[in-house]
């Protein structure tokens, strides 16, 4: 029986480099020249914070993330973005707060989402994933297609353990 584990999570070594690829555009860009402008991850709180002088360039920053975020394959969704607030000393900051792992919502939603796919097979939730299992591996396999690409999914979803 095929089988595999559906974990909520957002690669951190991809999130660092993305954030040190951003750092490296922002001090190699002209209209960037002596700004303090940074984006930087706290690993206690699981946050992405970007400080920078104004609104424009901190939604410049916010851009240039997304960008080499993308290009190392890491999803928007499993974050949610705060609003542009002061900081004091003229300076803005705009918090990305980055969900891993399935909450109640969450768990309603995948389960929602399998009932409506119609999914012949079993399926769990245990210790922060879900399992699922199925004789046929192909349709495990549209199921997680169908998982990661809802338009109601607000989670960044991965496959692990696939087995046969």
């Amino acid at each position: 029986m095929a089988s595999f584990d559906l974990v909520s999570k957002i690669d951190e070594m991809e999130l660092l480099n993305a954030l040190q690829n951003t750092q490296k555009t922002i001090l190699g860009r002209f209209d960037f020249k002596g700004s303090e402008a940074k984006a930087e991850f706290r690993e206690k709180e699981q946050i992405i914070e970007i400080r920078a002088e104004n609104e424009m360039r901190v939604k410049t920053v916010l851009d240039i993330l997304r960008t080499n975020m993308g290009k190392r394959g890491i999803g928007f969704r499993g974050m949610k973005e705060s609003e542009i607030l002061n900081t004091g000393l003229s300076h803005k900051k705009l918090t990305l707060t980055i969900a891993s792992g399935f909450d109640k919502d969450g768990q309603k939603l995948v389960n929602r989402l399998i009932k409506e796919s119609g999914f012949k097979g079993k399926s769990q939730y245990m210790d922060e994933k879900f399992r699922f299992e199925s004789k046929n591996i192909d349709e495990l396999q549209t199921l997680y297609q169908f998982l990661r690409t809802h338009k109601d999914m607000t989670l960044e979803l991965h496959m692990e353990n696939m087995k046969r």
